[in-house]
């Protein structure tokens, strides 16, 4: 009677022989259907049992018939081969790596974890933005700080799971201070908020100094806020009860380890009076000094009518709806300026 054995075909090592298992790899069986089907079973297959398996019929003329396995293995991200988390000094070039095996071989993506488009520079001054990025190696150029965040490598082969891999890119700079309103007037008794925007990474320390001396520090008499995302930051300072001693400048300061910023703002009073019209009985009201005078360092004018004699004022009363619009427009005049620390 002829037998019937299975072999591996790369090495022709004999891995059943009829009925009997000869190699000692327990996950190997066979069977058969009254001697005309043959078949080779291997249990949890492994990536070692890829290849191509042969069985042959011992006959006077030796009979054989191939098969072959292809055992495909989901992504593994190599994390010795893949980047940590980074810190580049803006300006520098860098490039982030991700490795990964599996079978078929991996497909390496990158996206950014909060779904931002990712920035790559295409030339000096030229920027493009792209959703996602393909390829093991991601090459950054002259770093910017928009840059900067956590970027995702996923590894994909169409065998699930895909996997990916967290890297974080910072991007350090020396702080950046812009002052919205240099210039700010407000009546006396009424609270004023003064507003600095920072930008800066590493993160950096924070204050606020009067008149170039005193710190101010949060209490009673001023509320001191942030709010910090990234690199980005806005600093507020709220004096409550805006007196004469308020009047001066402030200056927001921001340091980290790669230098030092200030932004400098203007405090000054605005002067109201209640005017006396002998037209329409109606409530006018006319402003003394202000914005423009006070840039100017011109002197306070008094604007009051002459009540006792009868005389015209000396300036045109204000209507309460245009002293509004003249206080919120004079809030908004100072220029933007941007200070940067030294390195």
């Amino acid at each position: 009677m002829c037998q019937v054995g299975w072999l591996r075909a790369e090495d022709q090592t004999i891995l059943t022989l009829h009925n009997k298992v000869v190699t000692h790899n327990s996950r190997i069986s066979v069977t058969h259907d009254n001697h005309h089907t043959w078949q080779l079973h291997i249990r949890q297959v492994k990536e070692a049992d890829r290849g191509c398996y042969m069985c042959q019929i011992n006959t006077s003329i030796m009979k054989k018939q191939v098969g072959c396995v292809d055992v495909h293995v989901p992504p593994d991200i190599l994390y010795e081969e893949t980047s940590a988390d980074l810190s580049v000094q803006e300006g520098e070039n860098a490039t982030l790596v991700c490795r990964a095996n599996g079978h078929p071989p991996p497909r390496i993506t990158w996206k950014r974890e909060d779904g931002e488009h990712i920035i790559m520079r295409k030339a000096l001054r030229e920027m493009v933005k792209v959703e996602s990025y393909n390829g093991s190696l991601l090459h950054f150029w002259r770093l910017d700080r928009k840059q900067m965040g956590a970027y995702l490598c996923i590894a994909s082969n169409d065998v699930p799971p895909a996997v990916s891999k967290r890297i974080i890119l910072n991007v350090n700079f020396a702080p950046i201070i812009k002052v919205p309103n240099q210039l700010l007037g407000a009546p006396l008794g009424t609270d004023v908020q003064l507003e600095c925007y920072v930008e800066a990474f590493p993160n950096t320390i924070n204050y606020w100094v009067k008149n170039r001396g005193e710190m101010l520090l949060d209490g009673p008499k001023y509320s001191i806020r942030e709010n910090r995302s990234t690199y980005k930051m806005f600093m507020w300072l709220l004096i409550r009860a805006f007196k004469k001693e308020d009047i001066g400048t402030y200056n927001c300061v921001s340091t980290n380890s790669l230098g030092r910023a200030e932004g400098t703002l203007r405090l000054y009073e605005i002067k109201i009076y209640t005017g006396i019209n002998h037209g329409p009985a109606d409530n006018r009201v006319a402003i003394v000094g202000g914005l423009a005078e006070a840039a100017r360092g011109e002197s306070t004018r008094n604007v009051a009518n002459n009540a006792a004699d009868g005389g015209g004022t000396s300036a045109t009363p204000l209507s309460l709806t245009s002293l509004l619009v003249l206080i919120l427009s004079a809030t908004h005049l100072g220029s933007e300026t941007a200070v940067r620390g030294a390195r």
